[in-house]
C-alpha cells in the first residue's frame, strides 16, 4: 500500500524529477513556429480577405492596363473615319459594310468619342497613365520624405528645429498654384528642349503638364511621408541595439540605413500604399482642369474632361473613366488598410 505523503513535510518527492515521457513532451511541444516580422505580417495580410480581394483587383487592372493595349486591333490615337460617336458594341456604316463582304470587324466594346476613337484602348492607356503617376510619385514621396525624416528625428536638436520648420512652411504652399506657376514657367523652355536636343522628344509625348506634377510631388508632397518617419525615428533611436551600435563605433549613415530605416519599413510600405490613391485622384483631377497629358495621350481625367460636353448625349463616355478612377483608388486604400492592420505591432492577436 503507497504511503501518504504529509503535504506538511518539506521532504522532496522523487517522482517529480523521473524524466518525461512521450506524451508529456508532446504537451510542451509548441504549437506555432517562430516567424519574423515579415513572416507574421504576411500571415496575417492573407487572412484579410478584404486585402486580398483588393490586391487581386490592382493585379487585373494592371493586366488590363499594360499588356491588354499590346493585344487590342486599336490604338489610342487612331482615328476611324465615319465611326465617330459610336455606342457600345456598335459599328458604323462603314465596318457595317466590311462585315457584310465577309470581313471580320473587332467591335467597339465602349464605343467612340467625337472623333472616332476607340473609348476602351483609351480607357486602358489612361489607367496606366494614372498608375504609373501613381507609382512614380509614391517613389518619389517615399525617397525624398524617408530620407528628410529620418534626418530629422535621428540627430534632433536645432537640426530636427530647422528641418521641421521648413516642413511647416511647405505645408502652406498651395499646390496646385505651383504647378500652373510651373507650367507657363517651363513650357517653353521644355518643348525647345524636347525640339532641338536629341533624346529629349518624350517630353512632348507626356507633356509638361505631366512633368510639372511630378516636380511638385517631389517640392511639396513629401512632408506628410517626414513627419511619419520621424516620429517613428524619435522613438527608435533610443532602442538599446541603437545605442550599442553607436558604441561599437558605427557611422551615422551606417545606424540610419542598417538600423533605423529597416525598423521603419513597415510604416514605409504601408505610408507609400496609401499615397498612391492620392496621387492618382491629384492627377485625375488636374487632367479634368486640362493640367496633365498632352494630347492625344489620355488619362482618366481628361477623358472625363471630353465626356463631360456630351454627358446627356454619351453618358457612358463619363461613366467609364469615373468608374475606372473609383476602383482604382478604393482598391489601393483598402491594400493600404490591409498592410497597415498586418505589419502595425499593436494589432498582433
Amino acid at each position: 500500500m503507497e504511503k501518504k505523503k504529509n503535504i506538511l513535510s518539506m521532504q522532496l518527492d522523487v517522482s517529480d524529477f523521473l524524466p518525461a515521457n512521450e506524451e508529456e513532451k508532446q504537451s510542451l511541444v509548441v504549437m506555432r513556429e517562430s516567424v519574423n516580422f515579415w513572416r507574421d505580417g504576411l500571415r496575417r495580410f492573407r487572412k484579410n480577405k478584404i486585402a486580398m480581394t483588393s490586391l487581386f483587383v490592382i493585379i487585373l487592372i494592371m493586366i488590363f492596363a499594360f499588356i491588354m493595349p499590346n493585344f487590342y486591333p486599336y490604338s489610342y490615337e487612331q482615328q476611324v473615319r465615319g465611326s465617330e460617336n459610336l455606342a457600345p458594341m456598335e459599328y458604323s456604316d462603314e465596318e457595317l459594310a466590311r462585315i457584310a463582304a465577309g470581313e471580320n470587324v473587332f467591335p467597339h466594346i465602349l464605343g467612340t468619342d467625337s472623333l472616332g476613337r476607340d473609348t476602351m484602348v483609351r480607357l486602358m492607356m489612361g489607367s496606366r497613365i494614372s498608375l504609373l503617376v501613381g507609382i512614380i510619385a509614391s517613389a518619389l514621396v517615399l525617397l525624398i520624405g524617408s530620407l528628410y525624416g529620418t534626418i530629422a528625428g535621428y540627430f534632433g536638436g536645432k537640426v530636427d528645429l530647422v528641418m521641421m520648420r521648413i516642413v511647416d512652411i511647405i505645408y502652406t504652399v498651395p499646390d496646385i498654384l505651383i504647378i500652373i506657376l510651373l507650367m507657363v514657367t517651363l513650357k517653353y523652355p521644355l518643348q525647345n528642349l524636347a525640339n532641338n536636343v536629341e533624346g529629349f522628344g518624350w517630353i512632348n509625348t507626356i507633356g509638361v503638364g505631366l512633368i510639372c506634377i511630378f516636380i511638385v510631388f517631389s517640392l511639396l508632397y513629401w512632408v506628410s511621408m517626414a513627419r511619419i518617419v520621424r516620429s517613428q525615428i524619435l522613438t527608435i533611436k533610443e532602442q538599446e541595439f541603437v545605442t550599442a551600435a553607436k558604441a561599437l563605433g558605427a557611422s551615422h549613415a551606417r545606424i540610419i540605413k542598417k538600423h533605423l530605416l529597416t525598423n521603419v519599413m513597415g510604416t514605409l510600405i504601408v505610408t507609400s500604399t496609401l499615397q498612391i490613391p492620392s496621387a492618382i485622384f491629384t492627377e485625375s483631377f488636374l487632367s479634368f482642369m486640362g493640367i496633365g497629358v498632352a494630347a492625344p495621350m489620355p488619362s482618366l481625367g481628361s477623358m472625363a474632361t471630353m465626356a463631360i460636353d456630351g454627358v446627356y448625349s454619351y453618358p457612358y463616355r463619363l461613366l467609364a473613366p469615373a468608374i475606372m478612377i473609383s476602383l482604382i483608388i478604393l482598391s489601393f486604400n483598402l491594400l493600404g488598410d490591409g498592410l497597415r492592420d498586418a505589419f502595425d505591432p499593436k494589432l498582433k492577436n
